[in-house]
């Protein structure tokens, strides 16, 4: 064999070679795109589960009003007074945990888009809420079963009841709202916020 034919047979194998590597990293770079849509297309599919708490506002009602403090504190001793516009906001609601762990509740607040940005005000505790009708007895028509604001929703489970947090605010003021929500926080989950859907009474 001469060596001119000798090294055209290297070459033809060199080709060949090259040829077979070209394929695999053809086959690797396809395989790769798969897997990546693959990943993709789990982690699409995982986002679209029902998220762990779902709830509904069944009503929502304000009462408006003008408070002054008392000239003494706790011990009797005299002080001066204060004045001041503020609206309670009674919620009425329902939780659900739809999922199959527990859901740890742990904060509730009712948020109110207003000219000048968002206020925020922090629901009551279950006793506070009891103490706002011996404050105000003129409320007590509308007391109803308090709602929890730290409680355990075992899978499955459904929690009713009402809520109130306030807002140092005007009457005029409070109706010229944008909007309101309640967002309810949730312990290591995102937090849950809903809207109310109908028309808020006013006392």
């Amino acid at each position: 064999m001469s060596l001119l034919h000798q090294e055209a047979e290297d070459d033809a194998a060199r080709g060949e070679s090259l040829t077979k590597g070209t394929s695999h990293v053809v086959w690797a770079s396809l395989s790769a795109v798969v897997l990546v849509s693959v990943a993709i297309a789990i982690y699409v599919v995982a986002g679209e589960k029902p998220p762990a708490a779902a709830g509904e506002i069944l009503e929502v009602w304000a009462h408006p009003m003008h408070t002054v403090t008392p000239g003494f504190d706790a011990g009797g001793a005299a002080m001066p007074q204060e004045s001041f516009d503020q609206v309670l906001v009674f919620t009425h609601v329902r939780l659900h945990n739809q999922s199959k762990q527990p859901l740890f509740l742990h904060q509730i607040t009712a948020n109110a888009t207003l000219a000048d940005g968002v206020h925020t005000s922090y629901a009551a505790s279950a006793s506070e809420y009891g103490r706002v009708f011996i404050a105000y007895p003129q409320l007590a028509q509308w007391h109803a079963t308090a709602l929890p604001t730290s409680a355990t929703l075992d899978p499955g489970q459904t929690l009713e009841g009402t809520f109130v947090s306030s807002f140092r605010l005007t009457k005029p003021d409070w109706d010229a709202r944008k909007s309101l929500n309640f967002t309810f926080g949730f312990r290591y989950l995102p937090s849950l916020t809903l809207t109310t859907q109908g028309a808020m009474a006013e006392h």
